[in-house]
């Protein structure tokens, strides 16, 4: 039995023409506060205000940023001037972490304890620990 998968699930359908239906409501919000602009505000200000709310309309219809909506700038614009932005810092102390032993330290310990001679083992332990151990620790 065969099912049909849905394809394209993230691509909105087009209800008006060639607008989605987020689009046309953009614009037809933009088209009626740019008319109830110039019907009940003075003409200077309706010449202000008016192309803003439409331009700011047209730009959540169709503008996009990193693929992502123009919504999605404005809704993070308002985040983070709506936010408080003080930050303090507390210095917090550290647990003290015990040191490595140094190489020189592992070296001095191998020949003090085989009391200056090195034997077949002890080479092969001091060989281990001059390649494990990094100096720079």
């Amino acid at each position: 039995m065969q099912f049909k998968v849905p394809q394209f699930i993230d691509i909105e359908d087009k209800v008006f023409g060639p607008l989605t239906f987020k689009q046309f409501a953009y614009l037809a919000g933009g088209a009626g506060f740019g008319y109830l602009a110039f019907r009940f505000l003075p003409i200077l200000v309706a010449l202000i205000i008016g192309p803003a709310i439409v331009a700011f309309a047209v730009a959540l219809a169709f503008l996009k940023f990193n693929d992502k909506p123009f919504i999605h700038v404005v809704e993070a614009f308002i985040k983070f001037y709506s936010r408080s932005r003080l930050y303090l810092w507390h210095k917090q102390e550290r647990a003290s972490v015990p040191q490595r032993p140094s190489l020189s330290d592992s070296v001095n310990a191998t020949l003090q304890n085989g009391r200056g001679t090195l034997t077949e083992s002890k080479l092969k332990t001091l060989s281990w620990s001059l390649d494990v151990i990094d100096p720079k620790k």
